[in-house]
């Protein structure tokens, strides 16, 4: 039997909980927290739905740094009944993200081969690569930044945030693929910097958000569900919002 670590109580799921009825949970999954468990041996999402329910399973993943939506099953046939879905891809997952400059997509399809390396790398292969599908719309301009909608048609690692840096629109502070850190600073015109401190990027982390999902329950609802901007994401956007 798996054992699971003692959950913190400090930490409340309930609280991340963006929909739920008799067989799925959708939560709104903070940045920083794994799906599952990793080699640290940290508190992850599935530690925290046993706890919540037992017989939980995660039938998705979301990167470490990624928010947002995230499907739960509460039971096997739940799990199973989703898992078909993901397989045969009829799940429709939508994220945010903000990418660098100032870009003009119209349900642009980036259809681009990805491969993962024996190293865990992932990069673009013709050859080798699987087939990988994003389908990106834009939904604000700043005068450096885009606010994009992206839709993966497939579920490849790091598939957004290569097929985005293809294009020339890499994702804010995605530095593996080319991305960079915003400070205020590159903003405001007239910011007093703090000569005792360092300045810190508007946000640490990539900056991609799970803003909805739709499938099908158990019953055969269909399910729509968005999860709100974390605090850094909502954070970044009205600062770009403010120095257009």
């Amino acid at each position: 039997m798996t054992k699971f670590q003692p959950v913190n109580r400090k930490i409340k799921f309930k609280d991340w909980i963006a929909f739920e009825n008799d067989d799925y949970i959708v939560i709104n999954k903070p940045a920083f927290m794994s799906t599952l468990a990793d080699r640290k041996g940290e508190i992850c999402v599935l530690d925290l739905s046993k706890d919540y329910c037992s017989d939980s399973s995660v039938c998705h993943r979301l990167d470490k740094e990624t928010s947002g939506a995230l499907l739960i099953a509460k039971s096997k046939d739940a799990y199973k009944h989703a898992s078909k879905q993901f397989t045969e891809r009829t799940v429709e997952k939508t994220y945010h993200a903000v990418a660098e400059g100032v870009h003009q997509f119209e349900n642009e399809i980036i259809d681009k081969p990805l491969l993962i390396a024996p190293s865990g790398s992932v990069r673009i292969s013709a050859s080798k690569g699987k087939k990988s599908s994003t389908v990106v719309s834009s939904l604000e301009y700043y005068k450096f930044h885009t606010l994009v909608s992206c839709k993966p048609i497939t579920g490849r690692m790091h598939q957004i945030r290569i097929h985005m840096a293809s294009v020339g629109a890499p994702l804010m502070a995605d530095l593996t693929y080319g991305g960079k850190h915003l400070y205020l600073s590159e903003l405001k015109k007239k910011y007093k910097f703090k000569t005792e401190k360092e300045e810190r990027p508007l946000m640490s982390r990539v900056a991609l958000h799970a803003f909805s999902l739709k499938f099908i329950d158990l019953q055969g609802n269909e399910q729509y569900i968005e999860c709100p901007y974390p605090k850094d994401f909502r954070v970044v956007l009205n600062q770009l919002a403010k120095n257009i």
